[in-house]
Formats: C-alpha cells, sequence, structure tokens
C-alpha cells in the first residue's frame, strides 16, 4: 500500500522585508519554513484502472505524486526539431493505433498532427504529450497538472475520452490537478483529496449528459471549423451546413450537397468535430 511521511523544508533568509511581514500578521519568527504530510492509500486492497489526485494549489499534490509514484510520472519527453509529432511515437504503433490514440484524448486535427511539437499550441501539446506518455507508459501513468492548460470544455470531454481509452487499453491512469470539475466526466475508481487528506473508493457510473443542439446554419460558420479538416478547406456554395452546439458551443459541423439522380437524398460533404 502507497504511503509516506513526508517533510519538505527550506530556509528563511532572515532579511528586514522578512521581519516586517512577519511583525505585521503576527508569524513567529524562524529560519526554516516546513510543510509535512502523511499519506495512505489503500489502492492495493481492490483491482483499479483511474485514480484522481485532487486539491487547491499549494496543498502538495505534485510532491505526494514524486514521492508515490516517482517512476510512472509523465516525463519532459524529446520531440524531434523540424518533424512530425507523429514520428517521436514508438515505431511499434501502427498509424491506425497511433491516430485512434491521438483522437482519444482529443487530440484529431490530421493538419496538426503534421506540425511539429513546437509548432502546436499549449494546449495541443498537452494533449499530443498525454497520448505519447499512454503509448510509452502501459502499465502506470501518473500526469500532474492533468487538464490545467486546456479550457474546461475540452478538459471535461477530454476526460471523458481518456477515461474510454485506458480502460480499452487495460492500463492504469492517475490524474493530478486542481480541477475537481473533472471527476465525474473521467470516472476514477479513487479520489484522494489534498485539502482533508481523504482518501475513497467510487463506484463507477455515468458520466454527465451531453445534450447537443443541432441547428441550420449558412456558410459563414465554416471558417471556424475549415482549418482541422483533414482534405480542401473548399465549401461548395450550394451546400446544406448544420452546426452542432453544446453549452451554446460549436462543436461540430456537417455540410451535405444533394446526391445526383436520386432525387430527396443527400450525400457528406464536409465534416469536422472540434
Amino acid at each position: 500500500m502507497p504511503s509516506a511521511d513526508i517533510v519538505r523544508t527550506v530556509r528563511v533568509e532572515r532579511t528586514a522585508r522578512v521581519a516586517q511581514l512577519e511583525g505585521l500578521f503576527d508569524v513567529a519568527p524562524t529560519e526554516r519554513s516546513e510543510q509535512r504530510w502523511h499519506v495512505d492509500l489503500p489502492i492495493e486492497t481492490r483491482p483499479w484502472s483511474i485514480g484522481l489526485i485532487t486539491g487547491p494549489s499549494g496543498s502538495g499534490k505534485s510532491t505526494l505524486a514524486r514521492e508515490l509514484f516517482g517512476s510512472a510520472l509523465c516525463p519532459t519527453f524529446a520531440w524531434p526539431q523540424h518533424r512530425s509529432v507523429v514520428d517521436a511515437f514508438p515505431d511499434s504503433l501502427g498509424i491506425k493505433d497511433l491516430t485512434g490514440l491521438l483522437s482519444s484524448v482529443g487530440f484529431s486535427s490530421p493538419p496538426a498532427w503534421l506540425r511539429p511539437y513546437e509548432a502546436l499550441s499549449t494546449g495541443e501539446q498537452f494533449r499530443v504529450t498525454l497520448a505519447r506518455a499512454l503509448a510509452e507508459m502501459p502499465e502506470l501513468l501518473v500526469f500532474d497538472e492533468f487538464t490545467s492548460v486546456v479550457d474546461r470544455t475540452v478538459a471535461q470531454i477530454g476526460s471523458a475520452a481518456v477515461a474510454k481509452t485506458v480502460r480499452r487499453r487495460r492500463q492504469r491512469f492517475v490524474a493530478v490537478t486542481c480541477h475537481e470539475d473533472v471527476e465525474p466526466w473521467l470516472q476514477p475508481d479513487w479520489v484522494y483529496r489534498t485539502a482533508d487528506g481523504s482518501f475513497r473508493w467510487r463506484e463507477l457510473q455515468r458520466h454527465p449528459g451531453i445534450e447537443i443542439d443541432i441547428r441550420r446554419v449558412g456558410v459563414a460558420a465554416w471558417p471556424v471549423f475549415r482549418p482541422h479538416h483533414y482534405l480542401s478547406g473548399d465549401l461548395h456554395r450550394s451546400s446544406r451546413c448544420f452546426v452542432a452546439l453544446w453549452r451554446d458551443r460549436p462543436v461540430a459541423f456537417v455540410a451535405v450537397l444533394p446526391q445526383i439522380g436520386l432525387r430527396g437524398r443527400w450525400r457528406e460533404h464536409r465534416l469536422v468535430c472540434l
């Protein structure tokens, strides 16, 4: 059972400003600042796939993760310069499995797959790093700052996708994050909260419902989706277009054209899911 008594101390340089702060806030003078944690995670008492360590910033999440799961922490990968990010993945991973893994973490833009790591946005870098870590660390992966650099909509939907991928691949994954909103989407088997040192097992539940509103739109909606289409970005002027919205946010686009010779039938022209 992972357990630890962790002590972290740092020397406090006695300066005039430090003394002023101590007097202003009635803090006892000290030569050293110290933090202590005692942690027991009974995660070996039953099978599990996904764990969650969560709590506010400064509560010791990263320290605990390093102490308890040091070798399983997601490393800082070296990425090939001037080459596509897909070239950094293990050679044993087939292209269909690779693209499926990238899509499963919410990084599903073929044009972006061709770019080098340094050309990706911060959110894209987070997602491709997560995909590579899942590929290279099949036994146990502990991911610190999980979803911290993506917006909360992407974080929630992405967490559901990651959970599905981890369970399908029969891996084990621990998310370390200050964002508790991912819990109902990630559906962890256990949760440890650093704020009060509490641990609890969870039963697998359905993630929150996803209600999609589909609206017919004009071709003017296409530019939002065009950069992510894997073929030509051109859109036929006669297209009949529809957008899917989640929480009033556009998340998918489809354009259809009449099927020649088949009255009342339509064929897909462009489809993009952000």
